[in-house]
């Protein structure tokens, strides 16, 4: 499987990927900012990124609708630690909606988010309510291109890595970014806001 990625000397190479789970239907490309369109992997959250000038790997695999973790799905199609793939959730403080972005392989500390958020408390926001804030499906949430901009807070655990994944806005698609360029797209704020299942 080979992909294109961009090169500091403003050409195109091809590249070998790591081999993946032959189960899986994998493909990955660099996009670069100045690169219109996309190609099928254009989402609102592409678009996001591209327009922040975020350079930015679009990760796809064949999603299982019965799979029981949308995130530990990801991880595994896409042989990446979990550690690595992050989840984006929305929560409830009661007065409006924020989002929490935590490893797939641990929980939102809804605590820890509170505090981060400066909230009295915070719950999980009601299906429907996330999917209308965020025009996303479950399982697809991007922290990029929401249709509302929510407060948004990061687990502090991406800092421990040079690049994370997250939704790219459609179950079966993820982006791969820098940590910091995550939180300069979102505006978030990082803290400790996961804990282990």
């Amino acid at each position: 499987m080979t992909t294109r990625c961009w090169d500091t000397r403003g050409g195109y190479a091809v590249s070998r990927l790591p081999a993946y789970p032959p189960r899986t239907a994998y493909s990955a490309f660099v996009a670069r900012p100045d690169l219109k369109g996309g190609g099928s992997a254009g989402t609102r959250a592409t678009t996001a990124l591209r327009t922040a000038g975020v350079e930015f790997v679009v990760h796809s695999y064949e999603h299982d609708p019965a799979a029981p973790s949308y995130g530990i799905e990801a991880a595994q199609a896409l042989g990446i630690p979990p550690e690595r793939v992050f989840k984006t959730l929305i929560v409830d403080t009661g007065a409006g909606l924020a989002v929490g972005i935590v490893p797939v392989d641990r929980q939102l500390d809804l605590k820890a988010i509170a505090q981060a958020l400066r909230a009295k408390r915070t719950d999980l926001a009601a299906a429907a309510a996330a999917q209308r804030a965020t025009g996303y499906v479950l399982g697809g949430i991007s922290p990029f291109g929401q249709t509302k901009t929510l407060p948004t807070v990061l687990d502090a655990s991406a800092a421990e890595h040079a690049t994370i994944l997250v939704s790219a806005g459609r179950r079966g698609l993820d982006v791969e970014l820098a940590p910091a360029d995550l939180v300069s797209v979102c505006r978030a704020t990082v803290a400790p806001i996961a804990r282990t299942r």
